[in-house]
């Protein structure tokens, strides 16, 4: 399901993306959610790499149902959904589809742009192609923390905002979800063609 001309508008109009955006088939929203920038504490980055998760799939947290580790998935279209994966990295989703349907896009790597010398210090290297290249590096860089899951992502403090005009016209590039063992084989993972800032390199099919 594409944006709706009103959704589209405004997004033209203000460059934030309102709550109907998320409120769609998550596999729209994550290709969408490519090419978009989330800024938190000062840095940003351009989204590059996204993965799908739905209820109806067992690589989801929601495919158990609602538990107090899943409430946030089921809850309102456009908040975080922040969990802490292998007990070290804080991983930052975005829900999507009508509430009560468990669905969220994991964002898995992005393009820095703004705050660059902090996300050194936070991360510890100075390549920059490997400052947000994976979904535990990115929240690390930016400072996003367990404390901000169920926030606001209009409204912040972590924002993600539409992509701007030279980022409209990329093309995605289509392949299987990585680091998981279950549903491995589905084509829900979403990057922009050509990108170096991915978690890692896929192999697509294109689309725009």
């Amino acid at each position: 399901m594409s944006v709706s001309e009103a959704v589209a508008s405004a997004i033209a109009a203000t460059g934030e993306l309102p709550a109907r955006f998320y409120d769609r088939p998550v596999l729209d929203v994550a290709r969408d959610l490519v090419g978009c920038t989330i800024s938190h504490d000062g840095c940003a980055g351009v989204i590059v790499e996204t993965e799908a998760y739905h209820q109806s799939e067992p690589a989801c947290h929601a495919f158990v149902g609602l538990t107090p580790r899943t409430r946030t998935l089921f809850g309102p279209p456009g908040i975080a959904y922040i969990y802490r994966s292998y007990g070290i990295h804080a991983l930052l989703n975005a829900v999507a589809e009508p509430e009560g349907v468990g669905a969220a896009v994991l964002i898995r790597a992005l393009e820095p742009v703004q705050g660059i010398e902090r996300m050194v210090q936070r991360r510890g290297i100075h390549r920059l192609g490997q400052l947000c290249s994976g979904p535990g590096k990115l929240t690390q860089a930016l400072g996003i923390s367990l404390e901000h899951n169920g926030s606001d992502l209009g409204r912040g403090p972590v924002v993600i905002s539409a992509r701007g005009p030279a980022r409209r016209g990329l093309q995605i590039a289509v392949s299987r979800r990585i680091g998981i063992t279950k549903a491995s084989e589905l084509p829900w993972r979403f990057c922009a063609a050509g990108t170096r800032y991915a978690s890692r390199a896929p192999v697509p099919r294109t689309r725009g």
